[in-house]
């Protein structure tokens, strides 16, 4: 009886343990990452109606955004001098969208594709016309060495949010 009742008491405290579920062992309330004191993943974020509105999100924290899909344009620059002056003048006006709050996101792939895509860019407006204009300043794409196609796109309201930790990560630019 003895072999029996001793695992049976070692289980239930076990049990009653690792059923514990809160902070300090209350439970019924969310607990706290032990790693980096962050809230339970498994609780919901309370709504922030004041950033929903600021970023434009629609009921599903969604809004419309434009994507440029860069590929190689007709024009084949073989100078080296002339072709990296482009490419800093196409990065440069990346850098200067970006600062107005126009591009969310840009950059290349790095890996040939069947479509020949280059690159893309995640520009912050519904309208592919304004989408056009801004890929317009492009100096690579006046150029002539890459084209562009132009998609609508439904994606996170809080994409361009991102932008602001990018320059705390990055050591150089390109």
């Amino acid at each position: 009886m003895k072999k029996i009742l001793l695992p049976l008491f070692l289980c239930s405290i076990v049990s009653s343990c690792v059923a514990t579920k809160g902070k300090d062992g209350e439970p019924g309330k969310p607990g706290t990452s032990s790693v980096n004191n962050t809230p339970d993943s498994s609780a919901k974020p309370k709504f922030n109606e004041n950033l929903a509105t600021k970023l434009g999100a629609d009921k599903y924290g969604m809004k419309a955004y434009t994507i440029v899909m860069l590929t190689t344009g007709p024009t084949k620059i073989e100078d080296k001098a002339k072709m990296g002056n482009l490419m800093k003048g196409h990065l440069s006006n990346i850098g200067k969208l970006a600062d107005e709050g126009k591009i969310i996101v840009a950059g290349p792939f790095l890996e040939k594709n069947k479509e020949n895509y280059r690159g893309m860019f995640i520009f912050n407006t519904k309208s592919k016309e304004e989408a056009e204009l801004w890929v317009k300043t492009d100096p690579a794409v006046q150029a002539g060495v890459f084209s562009y196609e132009i998609f609508p796109w439904y994606g996170s309201a809080a994409l361009p949010m991102y932008l602001e930790h990018h320059k705390e990560i990055s050591k150089e630019n390109p």
